[in-house]
């Protein structure tokens, strides 16, 4: 008898890489693919589009909310989180990473899209 367990990090749309087609959001400067969702920066705002498992729903943050980004390329898993006017800024604890609406979760092949991410965001937001 064989027995198939479905993890959470193994459902949903991402495909492990950190990356994802531009086809689909071809007005996008930088478009990532994570394990909670994707996000894509545009010229004025940032989307965040949610996996189904997720507790949170899909975002678009205009730039001129975002106060900064927070990156941890991590050891396995790492976040990036947008900064945003009037959203509380998640911290983690010792052993955990934050979990808000704005923080999207990565494995180690996620660090570089994500780190585009984190550049384009900020450029965008210091205008």
């Amino acid at each position: 008898m064989s027995v198939m367990i479905d993890l959470p990090w193994g459902r949903g749309s991402s495909n492990d890489s950190g990356t994802e087609s531009s086809d689909n959001h071809p007005d996008a400067v930088v478009v990532c693919e994570f394990q909670d969702g994707i996000l894509a920066v545009y010229e004025d705002y940032v989307a965040i589009t949610r996996v189904n498992r997720s507790n949170f729903n899909d975002r678009e943050i205009p730039v001129e909310e975002i106060t900064g980004v927070d990156y941890d390329g991590g050891i396995t898993i790492g976040y990036i989180q947008i900064e945003q006017v009037d959203i509380p800024v998640e911290s983690g604890g010792l052993l955990s990473d934050p979990v808000n609406p704005n923080t999207l979760h990565f494995d180690r092949d996620g660090r570089e899209c994500a780190k585009k991410a984190r550049d384009a965001i900020l450029e965008r937001a210091r205008g």
